[in-house]
C-alpha cells in the first residue's frame, strides 16, 4: 500500500475541502490484482470511451485494502501523532471487516497513475508491439504510461520519461 498525507482535511480526492485544522491520510494499493477496461463506444473519434475500472473484481484487493486501512489507523493512533489528532471523520473503533468493506467501496477511486490502456507486448491482446508501434496502423506509436503492461510500485513520471526517450531513440534508429 501507499499512504498519501495531506496537511488539511480533504475528501473525495480533494474535490471537497473542510475548513479548519487537520490532516488527511489516503491509502491506495500500489499493485492491484483487479484490472478494468477502456473500450470504444462508437466509431466517432469524439465520443467518450466506456471506462470500467472494475474496482475489487479480484477479492485480494479488498483484503489488502481492509488490512491496509486497519494498519493505517494504527499508525495514525500512535503516540507521536496524538497531539495532532482530534477526531476521525469516517471510521471508528471496532469496525467489522464488512463495515470496512462498505466504507472502502463507498470511497474508492482511481489515484493518479492509471496504466495499461494500450498495453505493450508480443501477444495478440497487446495494442502496441515492443517498438511501441500500434498493431495494424502504420506510422503510429504510443509512448506513455498506457503502454505499461502492469502498474509499477510507485509514481509513473520517471518511467514515462524513459519510455519517451526510448521511443525517440527507436524513431531515430539509434536504439540499442
Amino acid at each position: 500500500i501507499q499512504l498519501h498525507f495531506v496537511i488539511g482535511v480533504i475528501e473525495n480526492h480533494a474535490r471537497k475541502l473542510r475548513w479548519g485544522y487537520g490532516y488527511s491520510c489516503h491509502m491506495c494499493i500500489l499493485r492491484p490484482h483487479s484490472t478494468g477496461t477502456v473500450t470504444l463506444q462508437s466509431a466517432d473519434p469524439l465520443a467518450a470511451p466506456a471506462i470500467d475500472p472494475a474496482y475489487f473484481s479480484d477479492p485480494r484487493d479488498m483484503e489488502a485494502m481492509i488490512k491496509g486501512a486497519k494498519l493505517t489507523r494504527q499508525i495514525l493512533q500512535a503516540e507521536p501523532l496524538a497531539k495532532y489528532r482530534h477526531k476521525e471523520l469516517h471510521t471508528r473503533d471496532g469496525m467489522s471487516d464488512a463495515e470496512w468493506e462498505s466504507h472502502i467501496r463507498a470511497r474508492a477511486d482511481t489515484v493518479y497513475h492509471p496504466v495499461g490502456t494500450c498495453r505493450m507486448g508480443r501477444d495478440e491482446g497487446a495494442v502496441v508491439d515492443p517498438e511501441l508501434k500500434v498493431r495494424g496502423i502504420d506510422g503510429l506509436r504510443v509512448a506513455d504510461a498506457s503502454v505499461m503492461p502492469t502498474l509499477i510500485s510507485g509514481n509513473t513520471n520517471a518511467p514515462c520519461i524513459m519510455i519517451g526517450e526510448k521511443a525517440a531513440d527507436m524513431i531515430r534508429g539509434t536504439a540499442q
